[in-house]
């Protein structure tokens, strides 16, 4: 598992839930620089099970912070954030890229094929650079089939065509404070 670590550039001028991207262009799923794209998600947390970890997504100076405190506490140990489900337009595209900072801890892109509370989301890690803006890019290859932390075997392959929503979560036994700035995400197609 090899994610592309770019580095910044200025963000050119979006709005979120922009038309499919064509097979050499991006297309802007999230620009966290507008504070509206906020009302689009929302923080799910280890207490549904639970759990006391607990987070918030806010605006930022850039973006928006997907931050708070993951706990161990009463077998919990995730805290995650999730757009609204509704289509997002994916299909003809090879991965998505995140453009964000990061703290030093690992997290997970997180994309579901339905509108389904709980289920198969299709995941995998990352770890952006502490402190600097980059860009991580995911093609949707990588991602693996999970429900509640566990690989689903014989689920079906993910297929971009289907994809209603994006999260991100923090787990792993990470106990303690974190912080993630959300700048954009974006969706490339081949050769992009």
């Amino acid at each position: 598992m090899r994610h592309i670590l770019l580095p910044l550039l200025l963000l050119s001028a979006c709005a979120t839930q922009d038309a499919p991207p064509t097979p050499m262009s991006r297309a802007t799923l999230f620009d966290f620089s507008d504070p509206a794209c906020l009302r689009n998600w929302r923080n799910v947390d280890d207490d549904v099970m639970g759990g006391v970890s607990s987070s918030r997504i806010e605006p930022s100076a850039r973006g928006a912070r997907f931050h708070g405190t993951v706990s161990l506490e009463n077998n919990g140990g995730f805290a995650s954030v999730r757009s609204t489900p509704a289509p997002l337009g994916l299909a003809g595209t090879e991965g998505l890229e995140l453009e964000l900072v990061g703290d030093g801890h690992s997290y997970k892109l997180s994309i579901r094929l339905d509108e389904a509370f709980d289920g198969v989301s299709y995941q995998t890690n990352f770890t952006p650079p502490a402190g600097e803006p980059s860009r991580v890019r995911i093609a949707f290859r990588e991602l693996v089939p999970m429900w509640r932390g566990r690989r689903v075997p014989g689920a079906p392959s993910f297929d971009p065509e289907r994809a209603t929503q994006v999260g991100l979560v923090i787990g792993d036994k990470q106990a303690g404070p974190f912080e993630l700035e959300l700048l954009a995400i974006r969706a490339f197609g081949p050769g992009s």
